[in-house]
């Protein structure tokens, strides 16, 4: 057999690794993250959950959250349904009226 009989294997092996492995790899690295930012919760932290509802944390179990959607509205998700922590916007300056 000669190194020519090798290359195609290879290619077969590097397209393998470039449609299978790679991705697999990010979706873990993606899991992992949203995994530690779920982990991270805290009472008082805005958040998203993955239907779009926005509400604030208010309590915290193991598995669930109490997420206090309207004043005096808290509702019991699963922990896992947050998708994502609400970002505090930072203040701008006001501008000057321009003529």
């Amino acid at each position: 057999m000669t190194a020519a009989d090798f290359i195609p294997l290879a290619l077969l092996a590097l397209v393998f690794f470039l449609l299978i492995i790679r991705p697999m790899r990010e979706r873990q690295k993606q899991f992992t993250a949203l995994r530690q930012m779920q982990d991270a919760l805290q009472p008082g932290v805005r958040v998203m959950i993955s239907s779009g509802i926005h509400g604030t944390v208010r309590s915290l179990d193991d598995d669930t959250i109490g997420l206090e959607i309207a004043p005096g509205v808290v509702v019991t998700v699963a922990r896992a349904a947050v998708a994502e922590v609400a970002q505090p916007n930072e203040p701008t300056e006001p501008t000057e009226p321009t003529e």
